[in-house]
């Protein structure tokens, strides 16, 4: 069976690449365009992986929605994918403790990240 991977993103253009490279890769893309259409999808299903954008309806979108997948499903990895760095300057370091505490993301990418680079983590993640 496929592994299934939960795709979170208020870019439909950005959701509709990301969907097609995790489909090319051999896995079942499941997407939400917002953290409330995300929270509804965990509520029945349990994906493999999720990958979340960081700022939707709020700046902090995706780690409420990081949050609230480990606390359902402890074991399932997420990725962070975000522009925030590019656009803020903020930066998250996940080898510090204080982030690791409240940050739930088990990996951060800056968005525009190659397909094979991301194709790897996803692998990584899964022990694949």
């Amino acid at each position: 069976m496929k592994k299934t991977i939960l795709i979170v993103d208020d870019d439909p253009d950005y959701l509709f690449q990301i969907r097609l490279k995790v489909s090319q890769f051999g896995f079942e893309p499941i997407t939400a365009e917002s953290q409330k259409e995300a929270e509804t999808i965990i509520e029945t299903v349990k994906p493999d992986l999720a990958i979340l954008d960081l700022m939707m309806e709020t700046d902090d979108s995706g780690f409420v929605l990081a949050y609230k997948i480990k606390r359902k499903y402890p074991d399932v990895p997420i990725i962070i994918a975000t522009a925030v760095t590019a656009e803020t300057g903020m930066t998250f370091e996940m080898n510090r403790e204080d982030d690791q505490q409240w940050i739930k993301a088990d990996l951060f990418l800056d968005k525009g990240i190659r397909a094979d680079q991301l194709h790897r983590e996803i692998n990584k993640l899964l022990k694949i």
